[in-house]
């Protein structure tokens, strides 16, 4: 199968990005609220400098979250989207390549391995802490695979590396197929996918800054929030009290927003005519 051109996959990228931004999501970074010391227009610029990376024909998945994590920095000064690169790399790699995305990450090497380690170095996530095996500021493993593994249980974007990135199939992709068949304008289908991570599975961004505890309390919180909301009232309000608690708390769901970004790209993706599954 032949594969999408790099330039669209670079603005089908960027337009996820955006489109996520257009998005309320709470206790994350939107055009509703701003948050953790960070605006809209830091995720805007790190989205125009990062696509180009993101979508250069020819290179690995490595050096395009390397080189998107390096424009970022150069051009913001803080890390706005290592997540987002992480996910995206794949997909835009599968895209371009004509391949499904579970054969670009059995094709990741050694090279693929130094630019992921090298990303996070210069990212320096909070909440990363050490690792026994595979910690980033050793050197990095010949085999990026076995370093997401370890990584698993504690990073759900690692974790995708091991599972062909089930969580987009099995849980944004249904959502934003289900906000559709409602109806629900753009913006809102956004929000059903963020929600939608949300309530299914603890946010591995508050995992790691604020604990499992903290994190499964989140998902709670937010289940039993969203059994009186329906998206197609178009629950600002409610959504915004959501959001101002928990930015109030410092608990930001990152993981969910990286996520959420990544199952629009896989839409976009897929409508422009690549099968990544």
């Amino acid at each position: 199968m032949s594969g999408l051109d790099p330039g669209l996959i670079g603005t089908l990228y960027r337009a996820a990005c955006l489109a996520e931004l257009d998005a309320l999501k709470p206790g994350n970074v939107h055009a509703y609220a701003a948050g953790h010391r960070m605006v809209v227009a830091d995720f805007v610029t790190s989205a125009d400098v990062s696509a180009p990376e993101l979508a250069r024909a020819g290179t690995g998945v490595g050096e395009r979250v390397r080189a998107g994590i390096a424009a970022t920095l150069a051009a913001v000064a803080q890390n706005t989207n290592l997540g987002i690169l992480l996910l995206c790399a794949p997909l835009a790699v599968a895209a371009e390549r004509g391949w499904r995305v579970g054969a670009v990450l059995d094709d990741l090497d050694a090279a693929d391995s130094e630019g992921v380690f090298a990303a996070i170095r210069l990212a320096n996530p909070g909440g990363l802490g050490r690792a026994k095996n595979h910690d980033v500021a050793s050197e990095a493993p010949r085999s990026l695979r076995a370093a997401m593994a370890e990584a698993a249980e504690r990073d759900r974007i690692a974790r995708a590396y091991g599972t062909g990135f089930s969580d987009i199939t099995a849980i944004g992709l249904p959502a934003l197929a289900e906000a559709r068949a409602r109806n629900l304008d753009p913006s809102w289908c956004t929000t059903a996918i963020h929600l939608a991570y949300l309530r299914s599975v603890p946010d591995s961004h508050i995992a790691r800054k604020a604990g499992a505890e903290a994190a499964e309390g989140v998902r709670r919180e937010i289940e039993t929030a969203l059994s009186g909301i329906d998206l197609a009232d178009r629950p600002v309000d409610p959504l915004l009290a959501l959001d101002a608690s928990l930015k109030a708390r410092g608990l930001n769901p990152g993981t969910s927003a990286d996520f959420t970004v990544a199952t629009l790209f896989w839409n976009a993706l897929t409508a422009a005519g690549a099968v990544l599954a």
